[in-house]
């Protein structure tokens, strides 16, 4: 079995900076950390993988200092890691990151499922997992809170609802956003640590894809910020 998870880097700070041109964040020089729910992502990966065998793979998009959270990534049990990298990605809403990294799991071949945490928290959309899942034509469950079986053909989950959760059988490969009640995130291991320093980091750009750039960052994106502001109190 093949587990993607798709993990995101955001920054560590309140002191958000835009660019003015744009009207999207700089990340370049701030201080950034794994987007919080994505460990629960990754936790639920690695605990597959010991139950069920296979690999897992982590995927990120953003500048190359997002090397540093996939290494993280690493350290906590995930075998493989993908940096999409390129200037042309730049200003991507969350329809243009989906699209982006829907073509580079289509590039990996066949694949299990893909996890996601339930949102990133400079955005807190919620829209690229399910995204992902649209641009590749698969099932997806957003919010699970426990996966109960799977199987190499299917899967049985637990999606948290206001009154208690839903039974969702899905055929597989599909795509699942997970909740911070699934599980809870292990502290790196000493092994882990190591391994981050020597994996291989694969780096894709949009030739590498084989992405036009009108469906790729700000030119691919049908929502822009038009105006960012302070609200008055």
């Amino acid at each position: 079995m093949r587990y993607v998870v798709c993990i995101k880097q955001v920054p560590n700070t309140t002191e958000i900076k835009i660019d003015p041109k744009t009207n999207t964040l700089i990340r370049e020089g701030v201080e950034s950390i794994l987007n919080p729910f994505d460990a629960y992502a990754i936790e639920e990966a690695v605990r597959l993988k010991e139950t069920h065998g296979g690999t897992i793979t982590a995927i990120s998009m953003g500048p190359a200092q997002v090397e540093a959270t996939l290494r993280e990534a690493v350290s906590l049990g995930v075998d493989e890691i993908i940096l999409l990298s390129d200037r042309k990605f730049a200003g991507a809403d969350t329809w243009a990151t989906s699209y982006t990294l829907a073509a580079a799991i289509r590039k990996l071949g066949e694949y299990t499922l893909i996890l996601t945490g339930q949102q990133a928290i400079d955005g807190d959309t919620a829209q690229v997992g399910p995204g992902i899942a649209a641009h590749l034509d698969i099932p997806q469950t957003c919010f699970v809170r426990k996966i109960e079986n799977i199987t190499s053909c299917k899967a049985t989950v637990q999606r948290l609802m206001e009154d208690g959760y839903d039974r969702v059988e899905m055929k597989l490969p599909a795509l699942i956003s997970v909740v911070k009640e699934i599980n809870v995130p292990r502290l790196p291991s000493l092994r882990g640590k190591k391994n981050a320093k020597s994996v291989e980091l694969t780096i894709w750009n949009a030739d590498d894809l084989a992405l036009e750039e009108s469906m790729i960052g700000l030119n691919g994106s049908p929502t822009q910020v038009l105006n960012i502001f302070s609200p008055k109190h």
